[in-house]
């Protein structure tokens, strides 16, 4: 049964590649982009549920290491630019989300529920000022420019929208494919497996021999470098860059992303990213009083599907399985 189920995920993931891999020729070159962010938003999400689900500690902070690894791009490019590309460019997000992530983590792993999201919250606004106040090294509220980079020395020689809608999209959907198999595989360890136990019961977690605090520690570390690597990833797609990317504000869409989806689902974040991103460029475009709509969302989520959208299909799936008829031996 295990197998089948392994095998029957296997060939749904690749159909799901098949399919981004072909959308670019079917859809118009606006949709392209959008679901070129939804995927960027999508990698974010697999790193804020490795903490919500898998280690049991809600974020209200991750803004802080989006804007880590997109700031790292546009610092690159701004300070450094004969070294500006995209192998590059990625490394350094990494390394800074990484370093970011573990300093803020270090402080907030030795607490929980409401404290941990509290000090993840005040931890990124502390990182939003900077951003803010230092306008002479980071443009403050204007903000940074990412141009095109170049890929291991080769410069597209096309249109910013060409290239975003083309080559950059295919290294997005690749980015994004190799993400979701490392989360993959790093829930299903070991270590997964140890995550899991110190959110279900810490003492006992203890009592096992799980260093329950390192064992958060690692995986906020984690979750922050996932985190970094979607900025870094959105930050060449948006062309620009602001601290309200460390704001609160975003904080809190990631977390919205995550529930709309479905934290309980591994694939329900990417799920969530996806609608989030549609519904917020329509709620926009509708109306100027898009916040209603999406509050309103919100509301009827938490009232209606608890268990997100992903959730709630699969409960609908279980309804509509038939039941095994359990026969007796007279």
């Amino acid at each position: 049964m295990k197998k089948y189920l392994f095998t029957s995920k296997a060939a749904i993931y690749l159909g799901v590649l098949i399919v981004l891999l072909i959308l670019p020729l079917v859809i118009p070159a606006y949709q392209v982009t959008q679901v070129q962010i939804g995927l960027c938003m999508g990698i974010l999400a697999l790193g804020l549920n490795l903490l919500l689900r898998y280690t049991g500690v809600l974020s209200f902070g991750h803004g802080a290491y989006f804007a880590a690894g997109a700031y790292a791009v546009g610092l690159l490019e701004m300070y450094l630019p004969d070294y500006f590309s995209f192998e590059l460019a990625i490394l350094a997000a990494l390394v800074v989300s990484a370093l970011v992530s573990a300093i803020f983590g270090f402080v907030c792993v030795r607490h929980t529920r409401i404290f941990f999201s509290i000090l993840t919250l005040a931890l990124s606004m502390l990182l939003f000022a900077v951003l803010e106040k230092a306008y002479h090294f980071t443009g403050g509220s204007d903000g940074i420019r990412i141009p095109m980079p170049t890929f291991f020395g080769y410069e597209f020689e096309m249109r910013k929208f060409q290239f975003l809608i083309g080559p950059y999209y295919y290294i997005v959907v690749a980015v994004f494919s190799l993400a979701t198999m490392v989360m993959l595989a790093i829930v299903d360890s070991p270590f997964g497996k140890a995550l899991q136990a110190t959110r279900d019961n810490e003492v006992r977690a203890e009592m096992i021999g799980i260093r329950v605090k390192r064992f958060r520690w690692y995986a906020f570390v984690i979750s922050g470098t996932f985190t970094g690597l979607s900025g870094a990833m959105w930050s060449f797609s948006a062309g620009h860059i602001t601290p309200e990317i460390a704001s609160w504000v975003f904080s809190g869409e990631m977390v919205y992303m995550v529930l709309l989806g479905g934290f309980m689902v591994f694939e329900g974040p990417i799920v969530g990213a996806m609608l989030f991103t549609y519904l917020n460029l329509y709620a926009k475009a509708a109306t100027e009083y898009w916040m209603l709509i999406m509050g309103a969302t919100l509301v009827v989520l938490v009232l209606v599907l608890p268990g997100g959208v992903t959730g709630g299909l699969q409960s609908l799936a279980a309804k509509l399985r038939p039941k095994r008829v359990k026969v007796t031996s007279c």
